[in-house]
């Protein structure tokens, strides 16, 4: 058995996330420069993973996460609990009337479209979610008296401040004295760190946290610059780039970490914002498992594309503890949700399980 994964009937919870959820402002087919209207979604990273285990595939989650208090942070809230997500655990900060000791996070993210590219701009500095600290969180109710299955953090929230760094470490502990798989999404992002060291840092809080993890996600990007890891190939050649190089890569990986059980990476080649190849690899029991080529692929929104292939491979594990499915079924999912709007899926998992088969686009009547 790959993952030594608690009973189902043993758990309140089948996952829980620990992430920041932001408002997403998303101007449509325009630009976020010349927009006269935007429309309203949640996302994050660590939080998308659980939206889609629950919305796709129904299992029980629950999202931890901190919001100033007031209607900024209940809008968040209302869009969260309709993803049916759950929100007890949600940390409430005093809002003080303008955001000086903390705010919701807000996230323009334009599309993107032929050859101009999608754009992010976050403006998240000082959010609750970023002041949140060790103690703040009982881990142990959770993880020992509720109980889950899975816990899944990432990248995005450990770069927030120091103090989400030292939570993501406190969190996967606790996780780990109680027996609950921890997976975690490198999920580098520049500005996150570019004006706090860089690299060098990211690979600083990186390196640490990994030690307590064991499924790690990334794509070939992530595995450098937050860990040190090249991945070597000819970079003419994308798909043996990812898959030769990849070998070497997970080597040594798991020589310097071998707590980690699993190692997954989305492999994606970039003709143009809306057309994309996308595949996934996974290495688990000393093998690599590759999900099938979606080549050609046409990009409706590409923003939590790799946020749903985490989900469909944790759902893939928990459900069957099979590499080759959990790959597959997060490669179809992260396809799935990039031809629909906003930061998370809307697909269903007969929808996913029909393009695991093979499908096509035919009309559905």
């Amino acid at each position: 058995m790959t993952l030594n994964i608690r009973e189902k009937n043993s758990c309140k919870f089948d996952e829980i996330s620990l992430g920041e959820v932001m408002l997403r402002l998303d101007p449509g087919e325009g630009r976020i420069k010349t927009a006269r209207e935007f429309k309203a979604w949640e996302g994050g990273g660590e939080y998308n993973v659980a939206r889609g285990l629950r919305k796709c595939f129904k299992l029980n989650t629950a999202i931890i996460t901190a919001f100033a208090d007031n209607d900024i942070g209940v809008l968040l809230e209302d869009l969260i609990m309709q993803g049916g997500v759950d929100t007890s655990y949600i940390k409430w900060l005093p809002y003080d009337g303008i955001g000086r000791s903390c705010r919701n996070g807000l996230n323009f993210t334009e599309r993107g479209y032929g050859v101009r590219g999608a754009v992010g701009i976050s403006d998240r500095a000082n959010s609750a979610a970023s002041k949140m600290k060790p103690g703040d969180i009982n881990w142990d109710m959770l993880f020992g008296e509720l109980g889950s299955r899975w816990f899944h953090t990432g990248g995005i929230y450990a770069a927030l401040s120091e103090s989400s760094a030292e939570v993501t470490i406190e969190a996967l502990k606790s996780a780990k004295k109680h027996g609950v798989i921890t997976s975690y999404d490198l999920n580098y992002r520049p500005s996150l760190w570019k004006d706090i060291g860089g690299h060098a840092k990211a690979q600083e809080v990186n390196r640490e946290i990994v030690k307590y993890v064991d499924v790690c996600i990334g794509n070939e990007e992530d595995y450098t610059a937050c860990l040190g890891f090249e991945i070597e190939g000819n970079e003419e050649n994308l798909k043996e780039l990812n898959i030769d190089g990849y070998k070497k890569m997970v080597g040594a990986v798991v020589k310097e970490y071998n707590n980690i059980k699993v190692i997954a990476s989305t492999l994606r080649t970039v003709h143009t914002a809306t057309i994309n190849d996308w595949s996934a690899l996974c290495w688990a029991d000393g093998e690599i498992y590759k999900a099938p080529d979606y080549n050609g692929l046409e990009i409706f929104d590409r923003v939590g594309g790799g946020d749903s292939f985490a989900s469909g491979l944790i759902y893939g594990f928990l459900t069957e503890n099979d590499p080759q499915k959990a790959v597959n079924y997060g490669a179809a999912h992260g396809a799935l949700a990039m031809t629909t709007p906003g930061d998370t899926s809307m697909a269903s998992l007969k929808e996913v399980q029909s393009l695991m088969k093979g499908s096509g686009a035919r009309v559905d009547r």
